[in-house]
């Protein structure tokens, strides 16, 4: 029984580290935005996101017995994702704020208040610590699921360039500790959907490993060229900057005297040498 204690423990206190950890990695982002004073086209949506998911396990925590470090991270992650949503909301532009608004008073007031509301009033005991696991465990599934999209912009591309490594590592180790600690504390709603975030997890790692040295075909069309450098994954969460895109001018060939230029330079001649009408 006291390994069993010891073992929780470590893979709790393990897991607290990693997911800190990745809950850091956007900071050289967020450093890019004020050292630059906009928000440069990033999205708000995986940090709302991250803030309602943290909130409802906190929420959860709170209820359920012996859960100190499922509170221990989850409060660290509010804190984060809160100001990472408040350096967003100072430099985005206007259109931005307005939606990332939007997206605050949809899920984390509106959508949390009502779940807090319902399972205070409506459920007591170990019933609301089974409702609200309930709801964690969906809502986890969820997020876990997102990732299929990146995984079919990998294969269809067959390109890892949305989907580096060090954050699926991570993120697969992170699934594994927590499925460990649930496991071992007997709590199926923390284990469960982590279950599915290590399968995928692997699935990621194994696509990059196909896909990481794929073949690059010549582009001689300078708008597929362009529309190549466009590409731009929203969900792509990771500390990796967005570098900035340079427009590449491709002069056009001359036609036999029928663009632009040689037609004027045609008429230019014309005009100084005459037609063999004039000469007569």
């Amino acid at each position: 029984m006291a390994l069993h204690l010891s073992l929780d423990f470590v893979f709790g206190v393990l897991a607290n580290i990693i997911s800190a950890m990745v809950c850091l990695a956007p900071l050289p982002t967020f450093y890019q935005i004020c050292k630059k004073k906009t928000s440069e086209g990033f999205q708000s949506i995986p940090y709302v996101i991250a803030l309602f998911s943290a909130m409802l396990w906190l929420f959860y925590a709170i209820f359920d017995e012996d859960s100190t470090l499922l509170i221990t991270i989850n409060s660290f992650t509010f804190f984060m994702e809160t100001g990472y949503l408040t350096v967003y909301l100072i430099y985005a532009t206007k259109k931005d704020r307005m939606f990332t608004t939007k997206l605050i008073l949809f899920f984390n007031i509106f959508g949390f208040g009502m779940i807090a509301i319902l399972t205070l009033f409506l459920t007591h005991g170990r019933k609301r610590v089974d409702v609200l696991g309930w709801i964690c465990m969906i809502f986890a599934l969820c997020v876990f699921v997102a990732p299929m999209g990146i995984m079919r912009k990998v294969i269809k591309t067959k390109s890892v360039e949305f989907m580096p490594f060090s954050l699926s590592f991570f993120l697969t180790l992170t699934a594994v500790m927590w499925f460990f600690y649930g496991f071992l504390k007997k709590d199926l709603y923390v284990a469960i959907p982590n279950t599915l975030g290590f399968l995928f997890g692997i699935v990621q790692m194994v696509l990059y490993l196909i896909y990481r040295n794929p073949k690059k075909l010549p582009v001689e069309d300078p708008k597929l060229r362009e529309l190549s450098e466009h590409i731009v994954d929203v969900a792509k969460l990771s500390a990796t900057l967005c570098s900035e895109i340079t427009t590449v001018v491709v002069p056009q060939p001359i036609d036999n005297g029928n663009d632009v230029g040689g037609q004027k330079i045609k008429e230019e001649t014309e005009q100084d040498i005459g037609t063999p009408a004039d000469k007569v």
